[in-house]
């Protein structure tokens, strides 16, 4: 029953770790990283919300086609 919330958490994680992918080539991602050394906070952001989804959906799918 709750097989398409966790697969829609799934996508979304997929989604938000695009977002990441091309946040970490903007203009601004590369000024921090040339004078920090870092990538900037809405690229880290985006990361670890999308790892989040993507192993939360991940886990909710694997437990959900088991009962």
């Amino acid at each position: 029953m709750n097989k398409p919330l966790f697969i829609a958490l799934f996508v979304a994680g997929v989604v938000l770790l695009g977002f990441a992918f091309f946040a970490g080539d903007s203009v601004s991602s590369s000024f921090s990283k040339f004078f920090k050394g870092t990538p900037d906070n809405r690229t880290i952001v985006l990361v670890v919300l999308g790892l989040i989804a993507l192993i939360g959906g991940a886990v909710g799918i694997s437990r959900s086609s088991r009962a």
